[in-house]
């Protein structure tokens, strides 16, 4: 009986292992793949079935149909939701799939080993990469060994002691973003969070090897900037890349978390609208139902953006590859005008544009500055 019991209970943990997790707006997709499931599996409750090959190819067109209906449409609060999805690929998978010969190193040299965070030599297509990977964990032991993602000031310096080898040495600089933002404890607080984020962002923008960041889940606030100050910063098709949580930046406006979605919209936090603004310089687009569907296609359609670009940099000296990444940021905001006051749009970077916005205020209140400039001259002669 004893035996029986165990068997019973391993049997229930492999079943729980196997369950997929759904977002709300998956609810009739669920219905139908749990459908096809019971349809793949030829022990029912009759015993040993036929498989119904035929009903199961329509069922999964109807899955792939309604996917894509639904990924198409998904409103920014989604597109986060499906950001954090438990099952999405971490950065700990697309290191042990993209490349190979992975050598981890530990420790910023100064305090602590930061597990949060994963950093080495590895090689991709032949050559030699620096690899920095974010990583937040597969189940609840690796979450809190990584500590959800969340960095420490420690794992910032390590970044910096390596991107120098790697400078050093000529070799370029991946990074696989996926943070939800550095760790706010007093610890890390006390150790120097603010100058390590900074020293991190100075570091990534002196580095004369090209630098390509990738966004493959959550890029949040100045943990993810730290990594992402690149030549090329890369987005996955659902991810998100913001100074804030929609959460975060709900409560501190309405305060109301409730309003997730109103911020989101407002941040513009997603792969299509920070393409549009000049923030990202690319989409990689996501298997059908996004990247936690398809791992391995998604490692794929990775890999073939990471050779293309590393590809670009190939004829580019050290110098042009630091000036490239320089005007690159300098670039940002300076296309696109912007609101000042009103809901006209006025681009104060152009010098014509300054000189006209001043004289159109001047006749607008020409007649109150003639008065208040004979009230100035009278009060002089008086005094």
């Amino acid at each position: 009986k004893r035996n029986i019991f165990f068997c019973h209970i391993s049997v229930y943990y492999i079943y729980i292992g196997k369950m997929k997790s759904y977002l709300e707006f998956e609810r009739n997709i669920k219905v139908l793949e749990e459908e096809l499931e019971k349809l793949k599996d030829p022990f029912n409750k009759e015993g040993i079935s036929q498989v119904n090959t035929d009903k199961m190819i329509q069922l999964q067109n109807e899955i792939d149909e309604k996917l894509k209906i639904s990924y198409a449409n998904l409103n920014e609060w989604q597109k986060t939701q499906v950001a954090r999805h438990v099952e999405r690929p971490k950065a700990k998978f697309f290191i042990e799939n993209l490349f190979t010969n992975f050598i981890n190193l530990s420790g910023d040299r100064k305090f602590a080993e930061d597990e949060a965070v994963l950093v080495g030599f590895a090689m991709f297509e032949g050559k030699s990469v620096l690899v920095i990977g974010q990583e937040k964990g597969e189940d609840l032991d690796s979450r809190l060994k990584r500590n959800f993602g969340q960095m420490r000031p420690e794992g910032y310096r390590k970044c910096i002691r390596l991107m120098r080898l790697a400078n050093k040495f000529n070799i370029p600089v991946v990074s696989f973003i996926d943070t939800p933002g550095a760790y706010p404890g007093i610890g890390a607080e006390e150790r120097g969070q603010a100058e390590a984020i900074a020293s991190s962002i100075e570091c990534c923008m002196s580095l004369k090897v090209p630098v390509i960041s990738i966004v493959i889940g959550e890029g949040g606030s100045g943990g993810a900037v730290a990594l992402a100050s690149a030549n090329k910063v890369l987005m996955l098709e659902n991810a998100i890349y913001s100074v804030i949580s929609p959460e975060g930046c709900a409560s501190i406006l309405w305060r109301d978390p409730s309003k997730s979605l109103e911020a989101a919209k407002a941040m513009k936090l997603t792969a299509n609208e920070l393409l549009k603004i000049g923030i990202i310089d690319e989409i990689i687009l996501e298997p059908l139902g996004g990247a936690h569907r398809n791992k391995t296609q998604a490692s794929s359609l990775i890999k073939e953006a990471l050779i293309r670009h590393l590809e670009s940099f190939k004829n580019l000296s050290r110098e042009e590859i630091f000036e490239q990444r320089k005007e690159k940021f300098l670039n940002i905001g300076r296309q696109k005008s912007f609101t000042v006051f009103s809901k006209k749009s006025i681009d104060l970077l152009r010098r014509d544009d300054f000189i006209l916005l001043v004289k159109a205020k001047f006749a607008k209140h020409r007649n109150k500055l003639i008065i208040v400039f004979l009230l100035i001259v009278a009060t002089s002669f008086i005094f």
